[in-house]
């Protein structure tokens, strides 16, 4: 008797099969933006739930806009709105602390990095003096990153071909030596990106390497050259020991390719995205396993999802649009509308338009009570050691959050209606024990002030809130007459 197969199509299921692409309102836009012309291959533009920090094009040194997200009425930005205008050389990078939403870092030609703490209310006036100066490098810096669980702890490289790593919590307001400098490059490093728990940094560099080490010492773990891919932009992918970059290939087509972090020699998996020259931004969300790549130059996302078994990336669709995007920003995942299923949200610069576009990737669901399959718990803005714990050997993974409204039980924290839940090494030391040392209550000490601070700061941003509303409701009865006659 012979064995009869029926063929059957290759089907796999996933819940972001349907995820879309929902660009905000012309009102919720921020146009009028003086986008910087700059050639550098970065993204121009960073984010967090409070502020949008972009890149301006100005004379005489460098500058960046700091806007409120939550901006009102209509989506014009002044000409005039005030700057943070203290380098001497044009602005190449930004990155915001991701556990200080008032703190940002830049880095120019003019060698130096600087740190801002943004006011409250935002910038009403020109800033030109920062908190912190970061003099080491001999040439312009492109690049810079926060660490991802220590506190204060900046990586930044340059021209000069060298990693450099600051510690913020340094008393002097301008620091001249690093803690350390990896000098493993022999060209100008184009992306920098950390693991988790960030114990891991990989790079890529224009000697077409990909580099994979150890931040805190820099010692060179894995070190590859793929003669058919010329690794541009890199991304360790979380946990899933997996590094995806993106590219060209020989033939100048873009191009995307997937490591295993352990054996960088050969890629797992390479693929041609498209046959159009230019640079490709990827981004990956490690709560959904989700993979972006937008291209610079157009308006095209493409997404996937990421899977540790073969094919490992499964294309999911594409979102297109005619406003071709200079850079991309993008909202820490306590930044979203968890209300709307968001998954997502970039910041497109458009540079044509003056414009700065959010774009929202929904997950369409008929139901409107809150998600939970698709927002486990994820990386908060509390840090999980600090500067001095981590340099000293100690790697910790990211302090959790809940994005689910509403508060939990006693061993969590509340901050603008989010639950906080705190399951770093399962417990957090400073509330959970008694100071038993001088050192860990000056320690209490100096977190409770944070903490007063950070709800004094909350209160004042809901009183102008409040005020901008109550001016609002005025015009709107000042108008009511003139439009019945």
């Amino acid at each position: 008797m012979a064995l009869t197969m029926t063929w059957r199509p290759q089907y796999r299921s996933s819940k972001f099969r349907h995820v879309f692409g929902k660009p905000a309102t012309k009102e919720s836009c921020f146009d009028g933006v003086p986008i910087t012309r700059s050639v550098q291959d970065n993204h121009f533009c960073a984010v967090n739930p409070r502020f949008l920090a972009v890149i301006t094009e100005c004379a005489g040194g460098g500058a960046f806009l700091v806007l409120s997200i939550h901006h009102v009425s209509t989506g014009k930005v002044d000409p005039h709105h005030p700057k943070v205008s203290g380098h001497r050389g044009n602005v190449l990078d930004i990155k915001w602390n991701p556990f200080n939403d008032y703190c940002i870092a830049s880095c120019s030609e003019d060698t130096t990095v600087k740190v801002w703490e943004i006011p409250p209310h935002g910038v009403f006036k020109n800033l030109t003096v920062p908190w912190k100066e970061l003099q080491g490098h001999s040439r312009r810096v492109g690049l810079i990153e926060w660490h991802p669980t220590a506190n204060n702890v900046l990586f930044s490289t340059a021209y000069d071909y060298q990693v450099m790593i600051w510690n913020l919590d340094c008393p002097d307001q301008v620091i001249k030596n690093p803690v350390r400098t990896i000098s493993h490059h022999t060209d100008v490093v184009l992306s920098m990106s950390f693991n988790t728990d960030g114990s891991l940094l990989a790079t890529t560099c224009k000697d077409k390497r990909i580099r994979l080490m150890e931040p805190r010492t820099g010692n060179l773990l894995q070190d590859a050259n793929c003669k058919t891919h010329k690794a541009h932009k890199v991304l360790i992918l979380g946990n899933l020991k997996m590094l995806l970059t993106t590219g060209s290939s020989r033939w100048n087509a873009r191009q995307m390719a997937l490591w295993d972090q352990e054996n960088l020699s050969v890629p797992l998996l390479q693929e041609d995205v498209d046959g159009v020259s230019g640079l490709l931004f990827p981004f990956y969300d490690p709560d959904t396993s989700m993979l972006y790549i937008a291209g610079k130059g157009d308006g095209n996302i493409r997404y996937y999802e990421i899977t540790q078994e073969k094919p490992f990336v499964h294309y999911l669709t594409e979102y297109r649009s005619l406003m071709p995007q200079k850079g991309m920003g993008v909202m820490p995942k306590r930044g979203l509308d968890v209300s709307s299923c968001e998954v997502f949200r970039f910041y497109k610069l458009v540079t044509i338009k003056s414009l700065i576009e959010p774009l929202s990737m929904i997950v369409p669901r008929r139901s409107e009570s809150y998600q939970e399959d698709i927002y486990p718990m994820t990386a908060g803005n509390k840090p999980a050691m600090s500067a001095d714990e981590w340099l000293s050997g100690i790697n910790k993974d990211p302090v959790l959050m809940s994005l689910k409204p509403g508060k939990d039980s006693s061993h969590t924290e509340s901050e603008d209606n989010r639950s906080w839940t705190l399951v770093s090494n399962g417990q957090d030391p400073a509330l959970c024990s008694p100071p038993k040392t001088e050192n860990e209550l000056r320690m209490k000490f100096h977190k409770q002030q944070e903490e007063i601070r950070r709800l004094r700061e909350l209160l004042n941003q809901r009183d102008v809130r409040i005020k901008q509303l109550e001016l609002e409701i005025k015009n709107i009865r000042n108008s009511q007459p003139q439009s019945s006659l």
